[in-house]
């Protein structure tokens, strides 16, 4: 789920990356904080043909070309889903291929992609204003995806940016880190999170709940309120996972579950320590203590699930081994 561009944190971040100068830019840290919108702000600086200050001015030609996602000189480097997800067209071949299921969206950033990303930067730019390469999320270019670019990103043609976005920085060729100027995203205080969320629809102690469920991050509000997960759910969660009650997972996808029970596992490992949980009031925690190591063994098991839950070959009784493993291990007392 994506930030609007206006985002005060990410319109304040747009005004202190465009101050400075550089060729490529890598924006990083955990999801949620908006590092695609933050791309896209300074790429629609980049490209805007009447800039300020503070980003682009949002109503000239340029502006609305890239809303409607058709700009000439902006090249957007995604994988598929992420693509479709967000609304980018993709390539006639691809969208071809695609729409005949002689495969399915990529989750990884194409090498042809890439490929094409190279000879766009090479090209004159139609609008007069330079060209920009988006990456996003970064993270999903595999190692000849990442080399394909890594020329052109060390020796630009001179009217082409760069900005890659991630969310697992730790994950890219050090190669790439190294040929790019590096922000690490900011994050909102929670007074000023709670306020936007109020704009988007959210009352104020409903934020408040979302807002801490989501471990502070306010993109992910809208992406797990989007799935169901609302205040009066999250709160009656972990009671319904002690139960290992599946019907509290049914609305969620197996990614989406293990999500939701690694912030549980997480909380309940700092309850067993005296220490305030991250994502759950305390209230709403079991008050019985399960074992410790249970607790950790349990976290290290949905770490191990989160890798493949993708691809799961049955979702609901993936949902089913889930919450039965909940309840057992929530329930451990050595």
């Amino acid at each position: 789920m994506s930030l609007t561009l206006n985002a005060p944190w990410i319109a304040l971040q747009t005004q202190q990356l465009l101050a400075q100068r550089g060729h490529a830019w890598l924006l990083s840290g955990p999801s949620g904080l908006g590092q695609y919108d933050l791309a896209l702000s300074l790429a629609s600086a980049w490209l805007c043909e009447k800039p300020g200050p503070r980003g682009a001015c949002g109503v000239c030609g340029s502006c609305h070309a890239i809303q409607v996602r058709t700009h000439a000189d902006l090249c957007v480097l995604m994988p598929e889903t992420v693509m479709l997800e967000l609304g980018w067209p993709l390539s006639e071949k691809a969208q071809d291929e695609i729409d005949k299921k002689t495969r399915k969206p990529s989750r990884e950033i194409r090498v042809d992609a890439m490929r094409e990303a190279v000879e766009f930067s090479q090209r004159t730019n139609a609008r007069g204003q330079g060209k920009a390469v988006l990456v996003f999320p970064s993270e999903k270019m595999n190692n000849i995806t990442a080399n394909a670019l890594l020329k052109t990103l060390e020796e630009p043609p001179g009217d082409v940016k760069f900005v890659l976005a991630t969310q697992a920085a730790h994950q890219l060729l050090p190669t790439i880190r190294s040929r790019c100027l590096g922000h690490t995203m900011l994050w909102p205080d929670t007074a000023q999170a709670v306020s936007w969320l109020a704009g988007q629809g959210f009352d104020g102690p409903e934020a408040e709940v979302l807002l801490h469920a989501a471990g502070g991050r306010p993109a992910d509000v809208l992406r797990q309120a989007a799935s169901g997960q609302t205040p009066v759910w999250w709160s009656s969660f972990p009671q319904a996972m002690a139960r290992g009650d599946v019907a509290a997972l049914s609305d969620l996808n197996p990614s989406q579950a293990i999500d939701a029970l690694q912030k549980l596992s997480h909380d309940l490992v700092l309850h067993q320590l005296g220490a305030a949980p991250r994502f759950f009031s305390s209230n709403t925690l079991p008050k019985n203590k399960a074992s410790l190591s249970t607790l950790t063994g349990w976290y290290k098991r949905l770490t191990t699930a989160a890798r493949s839950s993708e691809h799961p070959y049955n979702a609901g009784l993936m949902l089913e081994a889930l919450a039965s493993e909940a309840r057992l291990a929530m329930t451990a007392t050595h």
